[in-house]
């Protein structure tokens, strides 16, 4: 799946990363204690999370996660954007909830890496 796709099926809105939509997503996970996702598998693979302190971005980048998706349309602070401005790691942004947002990915064919997240 493309981070286009990802967009488009979450109905939501970029933050950081345009010029990245065309970037291979090649799994999900969802998780709010960035703990489990060092613990998993998740290179290449889209987060799903409410977290918006600057540790999602430091976690997923370390993880090797393709990109960041914030649910409940919560808004992360400007320090947080800038971060992942730097770390090159696309940041999205949606209304739906953490549950909603999972099963509309995985109805439309994206996969967990490992099912740990």
């Amino acid at each position: 799946m493309k981070l286009y796709e990802v967009l488009d099926i979450l109905a939501a809105r970029i933050l950081v990363g345009d010029d990245q939509l065309e970037k291979d997503i090649v799994g999900g996970g969802s998780a709010d204690l960035m703990q489990d996702v060092l613990a998993a598998a998740a290179r290449d693979a889209v987060l799903l999370t409410g977290v918006i302190d600057e540790q999602v971005i430091r976690t997923a980048k370390i993880a090797g996660v393709a990109a960041v998706v914030i649910v409940r349309g919560k808004t992360p602070p400007q320090q947080v954007i800038d971060l992942a401005r730097d770390n090159d790691m696309p940041l999205l942004v949606t209304r739906k909830s953490l549950f909603t947002a999972s099963g509309r990915l995985y109805m439309n064919g994206l996969r967990g890496l490992d099912g740990s997240w």
